[in-house]
Parts: structure tokens; C-alpha cells; sequence
């Protein structure tokens, strides 16, 4: 067994992970960095294009979000693309689709006005088209297998020429090699170095890996769903559990759609709603998903993790009240047992249909095939304090030298976003300095937010 020293080791080498890495080795002066992933690549679980819908979610189009979160992701998500447009990366890590939001019918037309005219002033960009706009831009959301125009009322608020879509694995690969090249300091990678346990004796922190052990002066894990786990075993975050939702997806047999089309999120459904997507890793084909299905395991398409699972859930009867809240309203009752069915063969096609078939009327059965290995697990932070499902992210600083982070949607395009918060951390605990002006100057897009120079 050998000892490596670090300033700081990030644990996992997912979007988040690799963010971190890069952030802290391009603004800070920080010396020694490692990054241990659990397995042999970097992006290999939640943030290969294959788990996920290949989103930058802006929230320009996700009508789950209110003005305020928007707001939020909006400046994380430009920092993603202003990040790659600065290295060269167009139609190689991040790519330009036309996106919209499909309101069908009288209620979710009027709901899709009047948030039209809410969310414009944020996303000047935006614009509404009607029912003959989109004959004309997206006409399979328009027209039957007979070539008919579907009957309904229908709008859509959405753009053109803006940045959609992003090979999150590709930005990984892309994080750590532009890491690697900067001079004079330590940055390591070790792979199929599974941390399994991690102790702080004195002020220093202590890994235990399948290959080795580790000591560092700051911990970050971004481990997906294993940070909780990791957390539950130092103690920290007793107070939540993970309950891990699996999306499935369905890959259609050509590219059907021209760009991205999202439906009006049910607000009583704690997921995303239904939506198409041009896959980019397969020739643009539409791909409709996710469903959403609990699994008992924290990693998918993975051997184990099952009792990973009941550990980190950590049943009691504040989980079982957070159970029993949400299964006792029907829409949510049938939206799980939907979901479930979507997985079983046979009959999954059938069901599947009835619901894209809003957004594609002549969809059929023949057009798409369940898309085996594709989608990933989400892990949704229960709160037992307050006997409720967390939505979006969750991180537990202990302001102790160890962070943990869990980033289900949209943790892949708020990545630098989080790897800020948590560089500033770092730089004030370990005493080091952060080029705010430098970050700010490179990464984000509203002028009025530039740094004024460097910061401890």
C-alpha cells in the first residue's frame, strides 16, 4: 500500500467531479490535486450521454421551474456553454438544435402563453408559435399517420440557434485534459480506485481505496448517489436518505423530430415530463424519455449496490410518512404504476405510445424500440426532518474540511456553477487564493457579475 498527500482529492470522475478538478487547477493556487474515480474512464454512470437526456437545461423550456430557479440555472448553464464556445468546442461537445415547450389543449396553451410572456424577459430569445409555425418547423408534432392536422388547440414557446445539447461525458474528457496541461502543479488521476472509507484524524482526511490510500488536506465527493452513502459513514447527513429513480428511454428508428420538444410538466409529479430529443450519439435519432422507476440499487446497468441502497435509504417511519404522502394522491399512484409498466416487455411499447404520441400523433410501435442500457439513476434526497422529497440538488458542507454533493437534474449543466460554490469553500477553509476576476472573465456571461480581483 502506498500514501499520496493532496491539498484535495475529489472523489468521483463524473461531469461534477471533473468540473471541480479543472476549476481548481485553472483559478486557484492550490498545488496538489487528485481526482479517484471508481471505475476505468471518466463519466461512465449518470453523466454518459447514454444516462441522460444530453440537456443543458437553461430553463427556458423546463416549465417545472419558476422564474426564480431559472434564473439560477440560466447563469450556471451559460457558463457551460461560454466554456466550450471559448475552447472550440461547436458540434464537438456542445451542439445548436431548435428546443420548445408543446402545450396541447385549451389549459396548457394558456398556460404556455402566459409564461411566455413571464419568461421573455429573461430569455429574450424566446418566441411563440402557433400551431401553423410549427407545421412548418416541427411538423411531426402537428400532423397524423394520415397526414391530418391533430385537432387539438396547440403552442409552443421555444427558439432557434441557441445551444441545447452537450456530450457531458465529452465535457468530462475535456475538464481533465485541459487540467493536465497546466504547469506546475500535481494534478492526479487514479481510476479503478473505489474510496471505501474515509476518516479524518486530526485535520487531515484519510482514503481507503480498493487500490491504495490517500490523505488530504480538503475531501470533495461527488460520487453520485454514493456521497450520501459516504456521508452516512462519517456520520454526516443522518438526516436524509436517497431514493434512487432510474430513467428509461425509447429510441426511435430514425430522426423524427428537428430538435428538442418538452411537454407541460404535471406539477404534482415530482419528474420531468415526457420529452423528445435528437440523440447526438446516434446519427440525431429522436429519443423519447425518461420514464421514471424506483430501483433499489445506486448505480444502474452496475452488479451490487443493493445493500448500498438500504443503508443510504435509511427506512424509518419519516420515510415511510414521505411514502405514504406522496402515494396517497392518485395522479402520482398512476404515474408510478405507468412507469413501472413502461418497464415490463410486451406490453411497455403499447403503453409508452399512448403517452409520446402527444408529442408525435403519428408515432407507432414500429417507430421506436426500448433503448436497452441507456438511462441512468437520479438520487432524489429524501429530507426526513421535514418528511419530504428534496427536488433538484443537495450538498452537505460539515465545514470540516469534507463536502458532499449529490446532483441529480440539472446537476450535469449546473457543474461549474457547483464546482464554484465549492472552490470558494475550499479557498477560505485552506487559505488559498481564488482568481475571481479570471473565472468571471472566462466563465460568465453577465457582465454586471465580473469579479473585481482575487479573493481568499
Amino acid at each position: 500500500m502506498t500514501q499520496n498527500h493532496y491539498n484535495v482529492i475529489v472523489v468521483g470522475g463524473g461531469v461534477s467531479g471533473s468540473a471541480l478538478f479543472y476549476e481548481l487547477g485553472r483559478y486557484t493556487n492550490v498545488q496538489s490535486i487528485c481526482l479517484l474515480e471508481k471505475y476505468g474512464s471518466l463519466s461512465s454512470l449518470n453523466s454518459n450521454g447514454s444516462a441522460n437526456s444530453q440537456t443543458i437545461h437553461c430553463g427556458d423550456i423546463e416549465t417545472n421551474y419558476t422564474l426564480e430557479k431559472a434564473t439560477k440555472v440560466k447563469r450556471t448553464a451559460k457558463m457551460v456553454e461560454k466554456y466550450c464556445l471559448n475552447h472550440g468546442y461547436q458540434d464537438k461537445v456542445i451542439f445548436s438544435h431548435q428546443k420548445m415547450a408543446l402545450g396541447v389543449g385549451y389549459e396548457e396553451v394558456t398556460y404556455i402563453k402566459n409564461r411566455y410572456k413571464e419568461f421573455k424577459s429573461l430569455y429574450p430569445y424566446l418566441e411563440l408559435y402557433s400551431k401553423e409555425d410549427l407545421a412548418l418547423i416541427e411538423p411531426a408534432v402537428i400532423f397524423d399517420e394520415n397526414h391530418n392536422e391533430r385537432p387539438e388547440d396547440i403552442v409552443a414557446m421555444g427558439a432557434k440557434g441557441e445551444y441545447t445539447t452537450v456530450d457531458f461525458k465529452a465535457l468530462s474528457d475535456s475538464f481533465i485534459d485541459n487540467t493536465l496541461k497546466i504547469k506546475d502543479k500535481v494534478t492526479d488521476i487514479f481510476f479503478n480506485n473505489e474510496v471505501k472509507e474515509i476518516q479524518k484524524i486530526g485535520s487531515t482526511y484519510h482514503i481507503q481505496t480498493t487500490m491504495s490510500q490517500f490523505t488530504a488536506d480538503f475531501v470533495v465527493v461527488d460520487a453520485g448517489a454514493h456521497s450520501l452513502f459516504l456521508a452516512h459513514q462519517m456520520g454526516h447527513g443522518l438526516d436524509f436518505g436517497c431514493l434512487p429513480m432510474a430513467g428509461s428511454f425509447y429510441m426511435a428508428n430514425r430522426k423524427i423530430l428537428n430538435g428538442k420538444v418538452y411537454m407541460v410538466q404535471n406539477p404534482k409529479l415530482p419528474f420531468a415530463a415526457l420529452h423528445g430529443d435528437p440523440d447526438i450519439l446516434v446519427n440525431g435519432f429522436t429519443r423519447f424519455g425518461p420514464t421514471a422507476l424506483m430501483l433499489p440499487k445506486l448505480e444502474r446497468f452496475k452488479p451490487g449496490t443493493y445493500i448500498d441502497f438500504f443503508k443510504t435509504l435509511r427506512l424509518d417511519t419519516n420515510v415511510l410518512k414521505i411514502f405514504y404522502d406522496l402515494l396517497k394522491d392518485s395522479d402520482i399512484r398512476n404515474y408510478v404504476l405507468k412507469n413501472f409498466m413502461f418497464e415490463v416487455p410486451f406490453i411497455n411499447k403499447k403503453l409508452f405510445i399512448q403517452d409520446a404520441k402527444k408529442i408525435v400523433p403519428s408515432l407507432s410501435e414500429d417507430d421506436i424500440s426500448y433503448a436497452k442500457g441507456f438511462g441512468g439513476v437520479r438520487p432524489q434526497i429524501l429530507d426526513k426532518k421535514n418528511q419530504k422529497l428534496m427536488l433538484g440538488e443537495a450538498s452537505i458542507n460539515t465545514g470540516e474540511g469534507i463536502i458532499f454533493n449529490m446532483t441529480p437534474s440539472p446537476g450535469a449543466t449546473s457543474c461549474l456553477g457547483n464546482a464554484l460554490r465549492d472552490v470558494e469553500v475550499i479557498c477560505e477553509y485552506l487559505g488559498y487564493e481564488f482568481n475571481k476576476k479570471l473565472f468571471y472573465d472566462e466563465l460568465v456571461e453577465d457582465e454586471n457579475m465580473q469579479g473585481d480581483g482575487d479573493a481568499k
